[in-house]
């Protein structure tokens, strides 16, 4: 065996062979080694010439002269050409040491030593290769013997850290690592040298000497072995991975700000409401962008002022803290120190309010030192950085402007505690764009929030205040309002009186949310009070609403001239009744609204069968009239679509609930309407809802004095008679003067303008109204008579005395009327002045 020698020996590595040659020139001792070299045992070799038994046939001439100098006493070296054993063809080369001796008798003889020389070019090539590449790696590369410390350290490492390579021996990795990446390095190495498991990519940190950058270093380990197997010590290759970690660190960090971008869009600007916009993008930021998070927005900004144009004063506005987030448990705590102004260094001196003391709670209202970083930024418009205080778990904050439409309207703060990466230029940039986005979000949700707030003043500054009264009807009446997130709508209901004891019931719905609906639904029901008052009929007025409707989406004038623009379509549905309470007689007309509902006493609800029509706005179709006389305490409930219809179910199923709401009809009408909104889905958000709902009182017919009087001149004297009696019986003596006097006039003006019988009515209820009734269609005229006119100024004369008058079309002819206020109800008669009676008559 070649590793029969101690290890480690040089022997492990070459062959080397010995024999020797007698006196007479042939082979006395062949040792092992040479019989394994050469191929030849002893028996084979002994006592034969060994130029004859080594040598090629071409070279035994020299090598017999060779052999008989060395018996002369001369040593030789040379290299001599033999066959390897088991290799037909391939021949080695031996390279032989002949040194002479001489027996104790005096016989010369010679020692043979033969090295085989492809071994020893092996070991040449090994070591020259070993010393280029440990030599002249461009890498750090080290040689750790089994006690780990430093046995061979090649120039690339003795560059990087200083001193020559043999500097560097008997050194260990504590030497070159902080404490815990040096231990982390040492059981990398014994872990290596003990179980012969290579280690690729270790990565460690540190620093060079007299630097102070952080230094990345890949790191690659494998046991050394000598020939025979046994470890010798731990090679490493270390490579500079510096500025690949800082480009995979910015990398990573590029596809986290633009993953926080991406959630930024998906999250940011969902709600309109300026709140909840705040914690949204703190919700993204923290903890993926920092540690801790505040958004400050303008207190006039969130009580509805209009921010002025550019950058305020930071220091004199005030602010409220909407928002604030942290992924550190004990932030509250922050110790602080006074700043300039004697303002606490919190969040490196931004979260405190005037004057010091502690950070800013939510919904608390701030304002910022003068000299502080965060007024400074409001002021600029510009993100400042602004160091942490010493003590405090932040090592820096950004502080960045809400910049919107180049007006700041607020503050954000995004802060990293210590032990998180600094902010960096990308982190700026981020910072900025994420600030950004969220202020426009919160731009817009005040814009939403302004617009909705007026909307919805707007919408209900045109509602009945209150419970409205009518002539012989209970009302009352409802109204939702959506859901806070969603806009206001057009939904509208009103009662409206019209002379003679009569009341108009009206319920709307303009399609469409927002202000503009709102708009259009206050334009409707003032056009409905207007058309009212002319008494009109409810398909009459329905046909004026749709024209107005269809007038509303068209463009201006001022539009056209600037170029074409496509009209927008207003559509609405309506109900219009009018209600007789002398008659409890009540005609509908419906455009496209759902059917009101009629409870009878003791019966089921029903849907009346009014025709719908068409919406307002369609246009093209004329609206038809049903009359239906309703029964003393019956319930009459007009609604909107947001009562009975939503996403989750169908109309029918809602109308059906509706009418079954209603079977227990004969509770007070206050208590129907809680009870309807109570058991009804009401609270789905999804539409205002308006609920007008009246209770059939119809005026006893002791309070009604009705007479038909013939064309003729004595019906004057008679309805003066017979309108003093019915007062008189009624207990309003205090009016009998008055109401003789007007009734005259009434009844002598249709005697005179007007054509066929004459009807005259007499109403009390909380009013007195008076009514004459003829044939012709000619409205009366009120006119300034001259002086010396003997008439015309009968109307004027009403017009004085009575609290109201008027005339209006009937299907046969007209009616004139005049009100007057009852005595009990603390109306007196009013008197006219002796300037009126004398501006009747001229100068």
């Amino acid at each position: 065996m070649w590793q029969s020698s101690p290890p480690g020996s040089i022997y492990d590595y070459i062959r080397v062979a010995s024999f020797s040659i007698g006196p007479d020139g042939l082979v006395d001792h062949w040792s092992l080694r040479a019989a394994e070299m050469f191929g030849l045992s002893a028996g084979e070799v002994r006592g034969m010439d060994p130029v004859e038994a080594l040598i090629p046939s071409e070279l035994r001439p020299r090598g017999h002269r060779k052999v008989a100098e060395v018996l002369d006493g001369k040593e030789w070296t040379g290299l001599v050409p033999f066959r390897i054993p088991g290799e037909r063809f391939a021949h080695g080369l031996a390279e032989v040491y002949v040194m002479p001796t001489e027996s104790e008798h005096g016989e010369r003889g010679a020692l043979c030593v033969a090295f085989d020389v492809r071994a020893l070019r092996r070991i040449e090539t090994d070591l020259a290769s070993s010393q280029a590449i440990f030599g002249q790696s461009p890498f750090g590369f080290l040689l750790f013997g089994t006690d780990l410390t430093v046995q061979r350290a090649n120039q690339r490492f003795a560059t990087v850290f200083g001193g020559t390579a043999a500097d560097h021996q008997g050194r260990t990795v504590h030497d070159y690592l902080p404490r815990q990446e040096a231990d982390r390095m040492t059981d990398a190495l014994r872990k290596v040298l003990a179980t012969g498991e290579s280690v690729t990519d270790l990565q460690i940190v540190g620093a060079v000497p007299g630097g102070s950058e952080r230094r990345h270093w890949s790191i690659s380990l494998y046991r050394v072995h000598s020939g025979s197997g046994r470890p010798v010590g731990v090679a490493g290759l270390g490579i500079d991975v510096t500025r690949r970690h800082n480009a995979a660190r910015e990398a990573a960090r590029a596809r986290r700000n633009l993953a926080l971008l991406d959630e930024a869009s998906a999250r940011i600007g969902n709600s309109l409401d300026l709140e909840t916009t705040a914690r949204d993008l703190l919700d993204v930021a923290v903890p993926g962008f920092c540690d801790l998070a505040s958004v400050d927005l303008y207190q006039g900004l969130l009580s509805g002022d209009e921010p002025p144009p550019g950058r305020p004063a930071g220091h004199t506005a005030q602010l409220r803290r909407v928002a604030f987030a942290s992924a550190v448990s004990d932030a509250p705590a922050v110790p602080a120190t006074a700043g300039s102004g004697g303002e606490r260094r919190v969040w490196g001196e931004c979260c405190a309010g005037e004057g010091g003391g502690k950070p800013a709670h939510v919904g608390a209202v701030h304002r910022y030192a003068f000299n502080s970083a965060c007024a400074k930024a409001l002021r600029t418009g510009r993100l400042t950085l602004v160091p942490g205080a010493d003590g405090g778990i932040v090592h820096s904050t950004l502080v960045v402007p809400m910049v919107a439409h180049d007006t700041v309207i607020g503050l954000v703060q995004f802060s990293r505690a210590k032990g998180s990466e600094p902010f960096g230029e990308r982190d700026r940039a981020l910072a900025v764009e994420l600030a950004a986005r969220a202020a426009v979000c919160i731009d817009n949700a005040r814009l939403y929030r302004r617009e909705h707030e007026r909307a919805l003043i707007l919408q209900r500054s045109l509602l009945p205040p209150g419970d409205p009264e009518a002539a012989g009807l209970d009302i009352a009446c409802r109204y939702l309002p959506g859901n806070a997130a969603n806009e206001v709508g057009g939904d509208w209901f009103d009662v409206i009186e019209l002379p003679g004891h009569r009341t108009a019931l009206v319920v709307g719905d303009v399609m469409g949310r927002g202000l503009r609906a709102a708009v259009a639904m206050g334009e409707l029901r003032t056009a409905v009070r207007t058309l009212a008052q002319l008494d009109l009929e409810p398909a009459e007025v329905l046909s004026h609403l749709d024209e107005i409707a269809r007038g509303l989406g068209a463009p201006s004038p001022r539009a056209r001239t600037k170029g074409p623009e496509l009209s927008e379509v207003y559509l609405a549905t309506c109900v219009y009744a009018v209600y007789d309470a002398v008659t409890r007689r009540c005609t509908f007309a419906n455009a496209g609204h759902l059917p009101p509902v009629l409870v009878e006493p003791g019966e089921e609800a029903l849907l009346l069968d009014v025709p719908p029509g068409m919406p307002l706005g369609v246009g093209g179709e004329p609206f038809e009239e049903v009359e239906v006389e309703l029964p003393e305490g019956a319930l009459l409930a007009l609604y909107t679509d947001g009562l009975v219809e939503s996403r989750d179910h169908p109309l029918d199923e809602g109308l059906e609930a509706f009418r079954r709401a209603l079977a227990r009809s004969g509770r007070p009408l206050e208590d129907v309407c809680d009870h309807v909104l109570g058991t009804l889905d009401t609270r789905h958000g999804q539409d205002d809802i308006a609920l007008l709902m009246a209770r059939i009182r119809g005026m006893p017919a002791e309070s009604v004095g009705d007479w038909r009087l013939p064309r003729e001149p004595r019906s004057v004297g008679r309805a003066r008679e017979l309108a003093r009696d019915r007062l008189a019986a009624w207990g309003l003596d205090p009016l009998v003067d008055t109401v003789e006097l007007l009734v005259s006039e009434l009844v002598t003006n249709a005697l005179r303008y007007g054509e066929g019988e004459i009807r005259l009515r007499l109403l009390r209820d909380r009013t007195l109204v008076c009514e004459v009734w003829d044939a012709g269609f000619v409205q009366p005229r009120r006119r300034r008579a001259r002086a010396e006119d003997e008439g015309g100024r009968g109307l004027q004369l009403v017009g004085m005395l009575s609290a109201g008058w008027g005339s209006r079309r009937t299907p046969r002819g007209k009616t004139v009327w005049f009100e007057l206020a009852l005595p009990d109800d603390g109306g007196a008669v009013r008197e006219p002045t002796v300037d009126e009676l004398l501006d009747m008559f001229g100068d």
